[in-house]
């Protein structure tokens, strides 16, 4: 098939558009300068002066915290998710398990912060409706990313194990999990992305006094942007891009659409 020039010039804008503003992030994260005006000079100092804010340390923390236990509780629920719908061939289970993946970002804030008022009352926001929210967000990816896997392997090999005399709970400990767990593993990177660098949802179910790492930077960029948030902005993205390559490789057919 013969490669059109002007579809290649196309794809090459694309990724200019996107790939550059990134560029200039990273970039201007050395600039020797508290403006962002024009490159002065090369200088480490704006990533000493960034883990020196005891702030930014504190919402870094509680960012790492949320997105370490939402993305195993996602990843456990989202694996049983994932096995149900293979195995039953549902058309409910997949509905409700992947509504929160294809529903608006800010719908799904604003529901979940109406449920957590309506339920727990004003002053129920904290670190714990973060972490609720998360999970129930990373769920549907989780899912998806294992069912994917499930649905590239032989049926037969299951079977086999119940006819060998395996319960259903050896069956899935010694053949299946030790089968699906490299989609497993890339559903939990996969949560663990998505939900530190998170803004949409945690703006509106993050109380007072439960700083995260995205709502931190945003408060920063209010004033300018400054070199400290280029700084922090190119480590979350390398940290995000780190996990994404990692989930990559372990479940390539699942990240790229193809069952």
């Amino acid at each position: 098939m013969r490669r059109s020039p002007l579809l290649w010039g196309s794809a090459l804008a694309v990724y200019v558009f996107l790939y550059i503003p990134l560029a200039v992030v990273v970039l201007f994260s050395f600039n020797d300068s508290k403006l962002n005006a024009e490159w002065v000079g090369f200088t480490l100092d704006w990533y000493q002066k960034l883990f020196a804010n005891e702030e930014m340390l504190t919402a870094a923390r509680n960012s790492l915290f949320i997105a370490v236990v939402a993305s195993f509780a996602a990843t456990v629920l989202g694996t049983m998710a994932g096995i149900a719908m293979h195995r039953y061939r549902s058309k409910t289970l997949p509905f409700l398990t992947l509504t929160p993946v294809a529903m608006p970002e800010i719908l799904l804030g604003v529901s979940l912060l109406i449920f957590f008022i309506s339920v727990f009352g004003d002053e129920s926001l904290s670190l714990l409706t973060v972490i609720i929210a998360h999970t129930t967000f990373c769920i549907g990816f989780v899912a998806i990313i294992v069912r994917a896997r499930l649905s590239g392997m032989d049926e037969s090999i299951f079977e086999a194990a119940r006819d060998l005399g395996a319960t259903p709970w050896q069956a899935f400990r010694l053949v299946t999990l030790p089968l699906i767990m490299p989609g497993v593993i890339a559903g939990a990177l996969m949560a663990f992305t998505l939900s530190i660098d998170d803004f949409v949802i945690t703006f509106f179910t993050a109380g007072a006094g439960v700083p995260t790492l995205p709502l931190t930077i945003y408060t920063m960029i209010k004033v300018a942007v400054t070199p400290e948030v280029n700084a922090v902005s190119t480590l979350l993205m390398l940290l995000t891009l780190t996990m994404i390559v990692v989930a990559g490789r372990l479940a390539p057919d699942a990240l790229r659409g193809k069952s």
